[in-house]
């Protein structure tokens, strides 16, 4: 049975009227009281929902969001810029993460029901697509963060992947790279699909072929990307380039090369994507596809508070341009 401000005010021994002020935060109330009003409520895991708040606008001023884990640095970044996007416009954000996965979703649709925010961002949990869509179709205001080329039938915003994959194919070519190997992210992800599309085609129209014998899937992880170099030294794969589909993976890719004793970027040259604090920290610096990632947070911010307040002109997807950041992994510096 769902848990009740009476039920709140029976444990913590007070009135529902003086439940309902101390979530308002409003009137005179000794801290004592407060304290066990608040300890009530947790203990039970009580969801006040946006009437029982008593907010007279009918509006929590609370925007949601999902997302799988905080581990990626990518989603850190996003987050912040959510976070501070969301204060200067009046709102809270309620953070919540789907790494235990049907629970997680339980625990989501638990916050939606008691109306606990007006809206939701969602940098999507693998798997859940069709669970967002029916929150979308039920009437929340959803906006998704990075479709990873899903193309959903609500709010999204997007970066250009094809294009970043076809960015980091040119720079190697212009560098007079012609054998590359490549790290992919998750092959189920679109924005996978979508940069191995832009990189690959690139080649092809500089009349070069891609070795299939050199795509091997990083999953995103720095091991991962270690991992790919080992096996392609393994098999005798030959390469003079490493296009990695994000920029931990990528720092792999640079420790792996460093551990065979192949120098960076005389022997191999090597490109990220993302653009996150890692890549200038690895030696030599990463050159990286910039997603623009604070940009994309404060977009998606944006476009939910729009259809949120139900304007006319709330729009349906955003699509933001990567570019390239060229540092020491594939252009050596000029001595001075």
């Amino acid at each position: 049975m769902a848990i009740t401000i009476a039920d709140v005010a029976s444990r913590a021994g007070v009135s529902k009227t003086t439940v309902s002020r101390v979530l308002n935060g409003k009137g005179e109330i000794q801290e004592a009281t407060v304290l066990r009003v608040r300890e009530a409520i947790s203990e039970l895991g009580y969801v006040p929902s946006a009437g029982a708040v008593g907010l007279a606008r009918g509006s929590t001023q609370v925007i949601g969001m999902l997302v799988p884990e905080m581990s990626w640095a990518w989603t850190g970044t996003v987050v912040q810029a959510v976070l501070d996007t969301l204060e200067r416009e009046g709102f809270g954000m309620r953070l919540l993460t789907g790494n235990r996965g049907e629970e997680s979703l339980r625990r989501v649709g638990v916050q939606v029901a008691a109306k606990s925010f007006d809206g939701l961002l969602v940098i999507e949990p693998e798997g859940t697509l069709g669970y967002i869509a029916e929150l979308h179709a039920s009437g929340l205001p959803v906006v998704l963060i990075d479709d990873r080329g899903h193309r959903p039938g609500f709010p999204y915003v997007e970066t250009t992947n094809r294009e970043g994959g076809e960015q980091a194919a040119r720079h190697l070519l212009e560098i007079g790279r012609r054998r590359p190997l490549i790290v992919t992210g998750p092959e189920g992800y679109g924005c996978t699909q979508e940069r191995l599309a832009g990189f690959v085609d690139a080649f092809a129209e500089a009349g070069i072929a891609v070795d299939g014998r050199g795509i091997f899937s990083g999953g995103f992880l720095f091991e991962g990307g270690r991992a790919a170099v080992r096996r392609a030294l393994a098999d005798g794969v030959a390469f003079d380039a490493v296009f990695a589909h994000n920029d931990a993976s990528a720092a792999g890719v640079v420790v792996g090369l460093r551990e065979a004793g192949l120098e960076i970027p005389r022997d191999v040259a090597v490109v990220g994507f993302d653009d996150v604090e890692l890549a200038s920290y690895t030696y030599p610096a990463l050159t990286t596809i910039r997603q623009p990632m604070r940009e994309m947070g404060e977009s998606a911010v944006r476009m939910l508070l729009e259809h949120v307040r139900g304007s006319p002109q709330a729009a349906a997807s955003c699509s933001l341009a990567t570019s390239l950041v060229v540092r020491g992994s594939t252009v050596q510096p000029t001595p001075s």
